[in-house]
């Protein structure tokens, strides 16, 4: 039975997991005697599935023409059906809203964007229980397709490690590696993993003194980096300075795949504290908080013709670690906000701080994580080949070292970063020129253009002096974002090489 299960189109067991999982705030909803919005989940959830039911006898013998294409069409599928079932359960449990807004809200979970139309008060706990889910089940998903369908057509990447060009890989996925089998291998390697490390974050927060739906909420959203929250955020929890020092370590899991132990896109010799995206990503998040601490002293104060005195230095250490957090969580594009950044905001003496987190964001967390963005081993391929070209002024017959893989990084691989980057650029360009037809101004459609395609969306709240809301923005702006969430989470170059010509062959 589970063997003929796992034989359907993967859209259908998606959706029928889909089903499956709106049963637990379902559950959660009638422990706490919300009876309306239990029912909503419920029969939500058993009307998914009894669709699941009708398309996996409809396909039950269907299989596909073209594997490679089919692996790509169902990952961009995923983002274009789930949504939709997701948003009918919210759309019943929500009072007073649209489709429209509760499509956006799950796409925006899903895509782990984690920008809201909704204040926290308005929406039910188990209503919030179901947002954190689905943003944890995104997470999940885009890790399962880096290792199970991006990579074996060096996607996601993976065409910076290979050198190879984007979708090549294709023809030689063999039976061995057929989106059933492959699936399954992945997903029995991850899913454990990806589980137990939320768990023993949920645990922590909870010892921290932090709420259990916070804490399970915020587990989730930074394993997925999606930044969901029940509450407030971070900066308004009980768990205070140590539940940010929680999250803080689980970041790390978003930065590097090397941290993951079921990866299989890393050299296991090398030591992690050389690991380049980690060093990259350390170097990123230390230089923040530098700047706007040099800047208070030696650009603030000089101004204001004020004195360095020594009680000046007392909120010297929050302020600190409060742009340190936050730096780091913008770069793995979680969008968390420290309770002190506040504090590193006045500091800095800056109008709009926040503009130096659109660049973190841009830059992005680790490959073949749940990070978004241009992702670090890409800056770090083009850091190199830049380095290793200014040697070459200097010395033109040297010949560069470090072996063939640093090799192969410093030429292929930085051309494959540079291609990324400029579509990446040529995204941001389009999503502003749209929002701007949309009667969006300039600053705000920037802004919401790089926090969509980043998959960042708390950065609407930081990136200017004033917060960006969501929930004022129209149905056609939502409809934009919503295009670039998903061109932000599958990246250009995967919708490229499934619109090719060359991929319609058989």
């Amino acid at each position: 039975m589970l063997t003929r299960i796992l034989q359907l189109p993967l859209i259908v067991i998606l959706l029928g997991a889909t089903g499956l999982a709106c049963w637990l705030p379902a559950g959660y909803a009638l422990a706490l005697r919300d009876h309306g919005t239990a029912r909503a989940f419920f029969y939500s959830g058993g009307a998914l599935l009894v669709i699941t039911v009708m398309l996996a006898l409809a396909t039950a013998a269907w299989r596909p023409q073209n594997v490679a294409r089919s692996h790509l069409a169902t990952l961009v599928g995923a983002y274009l059906i789930l949504p939709l079932a997701m948003a009918l359960p919210f759309v019943q449990a929500v009072p007073d809203t649209t489709l429209t807004n509760a499509w956006f809200e799950m796409l925006s979970s899903f895509t782990t964007t984690g920008a809201t139309g909704y204040a926290p008060e308005r929406l039910a706990p188990a209503v919030h229980l179901w947002r954190a889910t689905v943003g944890w089940m995104g997470g999940f998903f885009i890790l399962l397709a880096a290792y199970s369908i991006l990579a074996p057509l060096n996607l996601g990447g993976a065409e910076v490690i290979s050198g190879r060009v984007p979708g090549r890989g294709a023809t030689q996925i063999t039976r061995i590696a057929d989106p059933s089998q492959r699936m399954i291998r992945y997903a029995a390697a991850i899913l454990p993993v990806y589980a137990a490390l939320t768990l023993t974050l949920w645990v922590a927060l909870l010892i921290a003194g932090e709420n259990g739906l916070i804490a399970l909420a915020h587990a989730m959203g930074t394993l997925s980096t999606s930044g969901i929250s029940a509450g407030n955020g971070v900066a308004s929890s009980q768990s205070g300075l140590a539940g940010e020092v929680l999250i803080l370590i689980f970041l790390v899991f978003a930065v590097t795949r090397r941290a993951l132990p079921f990866t299989g896109l890393a050299d296991r010799t090398r030591p992690l504290g050389r690991d380049p995206e980690l060093r990259i990503a350390s170097l990123l998040v230390v230089l923040v908080p530098l700047i706007l601490f040099a800047r208070h002293w030696f650009v603030s104060l000089r101004d204001d013709g004020l004195e360095l005195v020594p009680g000046a230095l007392s909120g010297a250490v929050s302020t600190l670690w409060g742009a340190f957090f936050t730096a780091a969580s913008f770069l793995t594009t979680t969008g968390y906000e420290s309770a002190h950044w506040a504090s590193a905001r006045l500091w800095s003496g800056l109008q709009a701080p926040g503009m130096m987190l659109l660049g973190l964001a841009i830059v992005g967390g680790g490959v073949a994580t749940t990070a978004g963005g241009v992702k670090l081993l890409r800056v770090y391929a083009l850091f190199r080949h830049g380095e290793r070209e200014l040697e070459r002024i200097v010395h033109p017959n040297s010949i560069g070292g470090q072996g063939a893989e640093a090799r192969r990084l410093r030429r292929e691989g930085a051309y494959m970063a540079w291609i990324f980057f400029m579509l990446f650029a040529m995204s941001i360009v389009l999503t502003t020129l749209f929002l701007s037809m949309a009667n969006v101004d300039f600053r705000t459609a920037l802004v919401l253009a790089i926090s969509a395609l980043t998959t960042t969306g708390p950065l609407a709240d930081v990136a200017l002096a004033a917060p960006i809301g969501y929930a004022q923005q129209t149905a056609l702006v939502k409809l934009i974002l919503g295009s670039a969430m998903i061109v932000g989470r599958l990246e250009t170059l995967a919708l490229i090489v499934l619109l090719a010509p060359a991929g319609w062959r058989r």
